[in-house]
């Protein structure tokens, strides 16, 4: 009885938790459009500006925003200049 009790919760709780999906910033792209939905929303990191992110958010449930992983080129980081 106890081991079909264990059977039946994990078949219960395998079909009600919600499938998960990777996020990933495409760092080749300086903006990105998050949109929202009520079975959970995505972001997607193709655009080159933000006028033309805004064309695409337009009369959806999305915003833009600037992408924290956009590789800028050959930038390098400044260097830190304390006392050790």
């Amino acid at each position: 009885m106890r081991a079909l009790a264990c059977t039946i919760f994990t078949i219960g709780a395998m079909l009600v938790a919600a499938s998960a999906r990777a996020q990933t910033y495409n760092p080749n792209f300086p903006v990105c459009l998050q949109t929202y939905a009520l079975g959970g929303g995505y972001i997607d990191c193709s655009f080159t500006s933000l006028a033309q992110c805004a064309a695409s958010a337009s009369g959806r449930a999305a915003q833009c925003l600037n992408n924290p992983y956009f590789a800028q080129g050959d930038r390098k980081l400044p260097r830190h200049r304390g006392v050790y």
